[in-house]
Parts: structure tokens; sequence; C-alpha cells
């Protein structure tokens, strides 16, 4: 006897990878806990996180959005204008170091600075640069904009039951003299960059790990000391360019390490977070990068359906609830593409 002989065969590369049907692998994810169907949910992250949040809503769960489109917006518009991709909107959530910066501004122990980025003669919210592509009029209309998104996102905060984060950078920019952290660079989409107010940094495991642990803290506190629970996911999308000098595969590799190195700490640290692997899936070997599209770098639509299937053999899909508020449950606007932010980066044409 030896303490191999009596694993599953999960346990083993040959029979739980090679030998494996990569579009169901059993075993591979099992709920730590249940969804009930009332279940209020929040979702953020990074731009995989709209596959997740698009199929929660097509399968019947309640996932919240606390910002919908204004009724005379058409359809088409939705996605182009950040509505119906997250429960809020907050755009793409890249990195936890971002998202802190979000939990505090809420609770407000942090206001950021230099938040008005032009573009052309237009200014946006350096810190959700997509969601209004012809930007408005002024640095004072970008103002009130987020005072309104950040009510918004306290009363999200204090509504979920579970909140789905998908973790997908440990790259990001900030502000020098500030600390205000900001999704894109400056200069990019929007703003102007300077070596003297703007300074690059790559997060490291401690860096990552001790941010969302502060986010569940203030949150838990914005909450009266209300429980939630979490489900972190890893994005499987490579790195558009990285600003470290390092190649970037190099690059992704270690971004994508400590990210998946942060959730599973979390997961087994925490009886109310579970971690599921969208991002071994997705880079499974076996499928030999066909998960991807031409560019290597965008999921594709059937690869979205399978990771999904295996999430939704723990979780069943459900009927909606009669007692979920329209105004509050985003119900059946769901957004058959994606937003990101970084991926606009690509019209450089490097």
């Amino acid at each position: 006897m030896n303490p191999y002989e009596t694993l599953p065969s999960t346990a083993f590369w040959k029979n739980g990878v090679v030998s494996a049907n990569p579009y169901r692998m059993d075993g591979i994810y099992r709920k730590k806990f249940a969804i009930d169907r009332t279940a209020r949910i929040a979702t953020a992250g990074s731009c995989f996180a709209q596959h997740i949040s698009r199929h929660l809503k097509k399968n019947g769960y309640r996932v919240l959005d606390v910002e919908p489109a204004p009724p005379g917006l058409p359809r088409e518009k939705h996605l182009e204008f950040g509505y119906g991709t997250y429960s809020a909107r907050y755009g793409n959530i890249y990195t936890t170091r971002q998202l802190l910066q979000l939990v505090r501004e809420v609770a407000g122990e942090f206001i950021p600075e230099n938040v008005a980025w032009q573009k052309g003669d237009r200014f946006v919210d350096a810190m959700r640069p997509a969601v209004e592509p012809k930007g408005l009029q002024s640095p004072s209309e970008v103002t009130l904009h987020r005072r309104h998104h950040i009510k918004m996102v306290e009363k999200l905060f204090k509504q979920l039951d579970i909140f789905i984060f998908t973790l997908g950078l440990t790259e990001t920019w900030l502000h020098r003299s500030t600390g205000t952290v900001y999704p894109t660079a400056p200069g990019t989409i929007a703003g102007t960059f300077s070596a003297d107010d703007f300074v690059f940094q790559n997060e490291n495991y401690d860096d990552v790990l001790e941010a969302f642990e502060q986010c569940q803290e203030i949150i838990t506190r914005i909450r009266g000391g209300r429980p939630f629970k979490v489900i972190l996911t890893v994005s499987p999308v490579p790195l558009t360019a990285t600003a470290t000098g390092n190649h970037v595969l190099v690059a992704t590799s270690y971004s994508k390490s400590v990210l998946r190195s942060v959730a599973g700490t979390l997961s087994a640290r925490h009886e109310h977070i579970d971690y599921f692997p969208s991002y071994e899936i997705v880079t499974n070997p076996r499928l030999h990068s066909t998960a991807f599209a031409d560019n290597l770098r965008s999921v594709r639509d059937e690869t979205v359906e399978f990771v999904m299937g295996h999430f939704f053999s723990e979780h069943p899909p459900v009927a909606p609830s009669k007692d979920a508020p329209n105004e509050e449950s985003a119900g059946d606007e769901a957004n058959e593409d994606v937003q990101c932010e970084e991926a606009l980066l690509e019209a450089f044409g490097r």
C-alpha cells in the first residue's frame, strides 16, 4: 500500500486530464455551499466576470443591478455605456487594490484624486473610463456622476447575499502623491501620462491577499456586521501588454499565479469563500489553445458555455424568484458581449 493507491482517478494527471473529457471534467468543482434561489448576487471583477454574470441571469439566478439602463436607451447601446454588465456601473475592476479603493470610497474612508481625465474636448471618470464612451462636458459633471455611482454601490453592498469576484490582474497604475489606483494607464484610453505624476506597480501575493481581506472587513462594516458569502474566480484572459519589462508571457504567468494562489488561500482560510476553477478549465492543456479565439486572449463563447456548465452542475439553474423586485434584479438583461478596457489597447496594433 502507498498513500496514492486509494485516491480517485481525478487525482492523477493521466486519468484526470489526458484521458478525460475537457468539456465535462468530473470532480473539478465541488461547491462549498449552496446558492439559495432567493439569494441576491452581486458580480464584479475583470471582463471574464461579465460572462459569469450573463450566464447566472440566463439560468434564473437573482443577479442584482442597482444601476440599470435608463428606459430611453436602446438595448443595443447598453453594453457601450456599461449597463447590464455587472451589478453596478463600475466597469471592469481588475485588481483587489482597485476593489479596495472603491470599497473605501463607499465607506467614506478615501477620496480618489485626479478622477476626471480629458478625452478630446470631453471628460471621463478615470475609475471607469469606458462607461461614458463620448465623455461628459466637464470635470464637475464627472464628479456628480461619480457621487451617484458611489451611492448605488453602497446600496449594492447592503443588499447582496453573495459576492462573485473575478481576479484579473496584478499590474496597476497609481497617482504618486495620493496613491489613487486606476484600472488603465493614463494616456491609453483617456488622460495624459506623466512619469512625475503616475507610477507603475506590480502587486505581489501579500499585496493582493491583504487588499481582499480588508475589502471583506469594510463591506461587513458597511452592512452593519451582516455576513455574506463570496465566490472567487481567476480570469483566464492573458495580459494585453505588460509594463514590467518582462516578456508578456512571463508577466501573464506571474500575474495569474499570484491571483490563483491568493484565491486558494482565501478559500482555504474562510468557510464563506468558495473558489470556482474557471481558470483551470479554460487553460487545460487538453484543449490545445482551442478555448481561445484567434487572438489567443478572448475566450470563445462555446468555451464559456462548458465552463459555466461545470458551475451549474453544482448550482443547478433555478426558476426566477417571484419576490425579486424588478428594480433590483438584472432579470433577463443579459448582454451577449463583454466590455474590456484592456482590449481597447489592441487598437495600437502591436
